[in-house]
């Protein structure tokens, strides 16, 4: 999801200093053995996910695919519909009950998530809202035979009871729901809101889901509190959408009415867009009021889509939307098309207006970079929040402009690729999804229009928002923490800003860009449609790179520890400044980097010394010789300020005068 202002490595510089203070380290506190630990990571790997963090020979997981109906009842904000589970039970065990996701139900006033919530709602609740699923029937179909099973609503969670057992490897069971839940005004993930011409309806969470069933603890069913997201399997889709006549519905995957939903002319431009690389109008700002831009003027339209081998789906409508559309340029000559669906408060060339070009500049860059975008359509559709992604849409705020619009939209298209293609648990590991997603947005806004909006252009704006916040929050938490535990004040930073600043100092200082490109590649195909944990990630990391970066793992994800290299000492070799000098570094805290070391003689000479992670195994203090030939004027750790270090002061020595 969005987050304002997007937060990469000098934030998170600025976040250690800010977070500790500056202050001097009279004591060391590092130790190497907690961090080159040889206990850390060392489990064997299974049949199911290998020690390289590889899927494994029987690596499994089950498959969710949904027929689903619907109707949008736009006067009263509801929606009716029958959703149609086909589920495949690849497990090696017999299932007797089934999970399902219920998340509309985190509205309902006894709800965990209402009372888990602050007094007035907080970011996820509305107060005096009271929604939720209201379930008329529930059937299942097993080898042949139709019954009414006994279900249990926990909250943001049903249980179904099967009359006989699920059997593994293979068994089949399709699930049958009618349903119908009152829309929410729009809060942070989907709703409805108002503009001049009418409503927008954003749908998203709007049907049961299965839980995900894994080899690592079986059925997942958290519940639904709003901050912690989602976790899903994968499948195809055929959703089936009902709406006034005068409504245009945009949504996840390919249209496949479009002859019976759009007149002659909206065909046509639907199929110059297809060829475009600028973009093109499906419906203007002129046309919204007119009848004959669609095809009947009564009644209800039907609008089907289908998406094959996605873990989800959402749409939008409304008869307020200007809709355009360009083409996406893929690897091996492949497309897609990129949409816009935003009122007409949105329009303008330095608003909505270039969103599509976003869309296609955004799809094309991480296409090439790292994995071919998988589907036929990326849509931003314009909301009432901050932004929220879904596989090929995403909704983002229709009032955003100029620089706030392409961050919002490359980071919410970024989500395509984690974690809708890379299929993380976000529920459990937030940071998998948010801390890679901002992370590959450094690269694709350097790669926009020549860098147009500045990839480190935010960098003021973060450092005085999470100073503000540090200085009421001096605690900070590790990674490893589940969005709903992490302090809400402090999210931002677990989940986006740290993980993509290690990633950042693994490309750039650790790694080198072809060895963490080729490694992180990889990860991707190797958990394209499958579901990695935090460890599939490390191992397959080190396996690629051929490092054990098991030290990095440990302090940046599972610990909260900070850095703090210093120069201490400079002597010359027999006291002579022209036979070389002997240079002494330390390690004051818990965290280990490698080493960067700029050395400026007298004479005019630089130099630039790389010393590797392993100079710490032994203690937290070494000394190097370096070949200089005249005294030296400065001795800098980390010269160009790549690392977070806690304690700037001491990267300096000059000689005393």
């Amino acid at each position: 999801m969005h987050k304002k202002n997007r937060l990469i490595l000098i934030s998170v510089m600025c976040l250690f200093l800010y977070g500790t203070g500056v202050y001097a380290q009279n004591q060391s506190k590092y130790d190497q053995h907690k961090v080159f630990n040889p206990t850390f990571l060392n489990q064997p790997g299974t049949a199911f996910r290998s020690g390289s963090g590889a899927p494994g020979p029987y690596y499994w997981q089950n498959e969710s695919s949904y027929v689903i109906h619907a109707t949008l009842h736009a006067d009263a904000n509801s929606l009716t519909a029958k959703d149609i589970i086909s589920y495949t039970n690849n497990s090696p065990n017999n299932l007797h009950y089934l999970w399902l996701q219920l998340d509309q139900n985190m509205y309902n006033k006894d709800s965990r998530g209402t009372q888990t919530s602050l007094i007035g709602g907080g970011r996820y609740i509305i107060a005096g809202f009271s929604g939720g699923y209201d379930i008329s029937s529930v059937t299942i179909t097993m080898n042949g035979k139709t019954y009414k099973p006994d279900y249990i609503i926990t909250d943001t969670r049903m249980q179904i009871i099967l009359p006989r057992a699920l059997q593994a490897k293979g068994g089949k069971i399709k699930v049958s729901i009618n349903y119908s839940f009152k829309i929410p005004p729009y809060k942070q993930r989907m709703g409805h809101y108002t503009t001049k011409n009418g409503e927008v309806f954003n749908l998203a969470q709007w049907y049961p889901r299965m839980c995900v069933y894994d080899d690592v603890i079986g059925w997942n069913t958290l519940p639904y509190l709003g901050r912690g997201q989602f976790y899903l399997d994968y499948g195809d889709y055929d959703y089936y959408v009902n709406v006034p006549w005068n409504m245009i519905v945009v949504g996840s995957g390919k249209l496949e009415n479009a002859s019976h939903v759009l007149t002659r002319k909206e065909q046509n431009r639907l199929s110059e867009a297809r060829k475009s690389d600028k973009t093109v109008f499906i419906r203007n700002e002129g046309e919204i009021k007119d009848p004959n831009s669609r095809p009947v003027q009564k009644g209800l339209l039907t609008w089907h889509f289908s998406m094959h081998n996605t873990r989800d789906v959402s749409w939008a409508a409304s008869k307020a939307f200007i809709w355009d559309a360009a083409r996406i340029n893929l690897p091996k000559g492949k497309e897609a098309l990129a949409e816009s669906a935003y009122p007409v408060e949105s329009a303008g060339n330095n608003a909505w207006g270039r969103s599509t070009q976003f869309v296609k500049a955004t799809i094309e860059y991480n296409s090439k970079q790292w994995y071919p975008y998988p589907w036929p359509v990326a849509v931003n559709a314009a909301a009432n929040a901050g932004g929220m992604e879904y596989p090929g849409i995403v909704f983002c705020n229709y009032r955003d402009k100029g620089k706030g619009l392409w961050g919002v939209t490359t980071h919410e298209m970024g989500h395509n690729w984690f974690p809708m293609l890379v299929g993380s648990n976000e529920r459990e590991y937030g940071w998998m999804d948010e801390g890679f997603n901002s992370f590959i947005d450094i690269y694709s806004t350097k790669a926009f229009n020549n860098d147009e909006f500045g990839h480190y252009s935010v960098l003021e704006d973060s450092l005085r928002y999470f100073a503000s916040v540090l200085d009421r929050l001096p605690v900070t938490e590790p990674i490893m923490t589940y969005d709903d535990v992490a302090n809400r004040r402090f999210l931002g930073f677990a989940s986006y800003v740290k993980p993509a600043a290690g990633l950042y100092i693994l490309r750039e200082d650790v790694l080198g860009h072809k060895r963490f490109d080729e490694a992180f590649r990889t990860y991707i195909h190797r958990w394209a449609y499958k579901h990695p944990t935090p460890k599939d990630f490390f191992r397959t990391m080190n396996d690629v790179a051929g490092e054990d970066l098991n030290w990095f793992w440990k302090e940046w994800f599972y610990e909260d520890w900070r850095l703090d290299q210093a120069v201490t000492d400079v002597n010359y070799v027999d006291q002579d400044p022209s036979k070389g000098s002997y240079i002494t570094i330390t390690n004051n805290d818990r965290m280990v980097m490698p080493v960067t070391v700029g050395i400026y003689e007298s004479n005019g000479k630089n130099g630039m010394v790389h010393l590797p992670v392993e100079i710490w195994q032994r203690g937290g203090k070494w000394t190097f010789k370096y070949n200089s030939s005249s005294k030296l004027d400065s001795v800098i750790v980390d010269p160009d300020h790549q690392l977070p270090d806690s304690n700037p002061e001491n990267n300096t020595w000059t000689p005393m005068h």
